[in-house]
């Protein structure tokens, strides 16, 4: 179901080719110290907490960049929950490259995990609102591509991925331009074959000239309980609907009773935090 290899491969490969030559200089001085070259392990992949895995083709990547006859056996699939001491995989081959990915194999994983984790959380608290649970680009630089499809893996959905996925009017945007209908005016005058229009609101003033304005989809950013009611009857189902602004696992349940399209959160990617996983019990082959 969940296949990052079918991405753009090139970039997950510049991707993880950074973060090895980041940890690796010349050579691993402490394994290459004490291992001899062609030393055959296995080693097990460990799970320290709860969790939904998320990241298997990265961990493997990882591997297979330093020494592609690496073998990584998986006892779970993409997107599968695990439990705290649940044995997630086994890593066999030349103890050389496994010990000396092992470090930034597990911090894609972790992160990937994490990310996954945090927002299936949300998207099991949404379900039955019929409410879609969406991304922003307040992702770790050079890291979009994966935390995103992280998201995915957790339930959620992807929310434009960069500048040139569709118009989005925030503030400034609507600021120089005079008005929120003077910014919709503009971008459509500008890009007339992109379809999304994509306008933040803040108050009812700017809701209203949205909709006159024919927005695709009316953003409600940071506007309470009752500013939103208001918002959603003014909106009166002529455009999508989405909530944004602060958004976590802690303030979702007073959002799934709005009559709202979309939720998007940048909690997803910049606070879901890590989902702590080992390699342990090494042993020689």
């Amino acid at each position: 179901m969940y296949r990052l290899e079918n991405y753009n491969r090139h970039k997950i490969d510049q991707c993880i080719q950074t973060a090895l030559d980041e940890d690796i200089i010349t050579e691993d001085l402490s394994t290459n110290a004490i291992y001899d070259q062609g030393q055959k392990a296995q080693v097990d992949l460990l799970a320290k907490e709860d969790g939904v895995l998320c990241g298997r083709y990265v961990f493997e990547r990882v591997f297979s960049l330093l020494d592609s006859q690496v073998q990584v056996d998986w006892a779970l699939e993409e997107g599968a929950c695990f439990k705290k001491g649940d044995l997630l995989a086994k890593i066999s081959g030349d103890v050389r490259p496994i010990l000396t990915g092992e470090r930034t194999a597990l911090n894609f994983l972790q992160r990937l995990c994490g990310v996954a984790s945090y927002t299936r959380d949300i998207v099991d608290q949404l379900e039955g609102s019929g409410i879609r649970l969406m991304d922003t680009r307040k992702t770790t630089p050079g890291l979009r591509l994966l935390q995103k499809y992280a998201v995915t893996v957790g339930g959620g959905k992807n929310h434009r991925t960069n500048l040139s996925d569709v118009i989005m009017l925030k503030d400034n945007h609507i600021q120089a331009a005079g008005g929120v209908g003077e910014a919709i005016q503009k971008a459509k005058a500008y890009a007339p074959f992109v379809r999304t229009i994509v306008v933040e609101t803040e108050n009812l003033d700017m809701v209203r000239e949205a909709v006159e304005n024919k927005a695709s989809i009316i953003m409600l950013d940071n506007m309470d309980r009752d500013q939103m009611e208001e918002a959603i009857d003014l909106i009166d189902g002529r455009c999508f609907v989405e909530v944004s602004g602060n958004v976590t696992r802690e303030s979702i349940r007073d959002l799934k009773g709005l009559k709202i399209d979309y939720i998007s959160s940048g909690a997803l990617t910049h606070s879901s935090g890590i989902i702590d996983l080992s390699m342990k019990n090494l042993r020689l082959l």
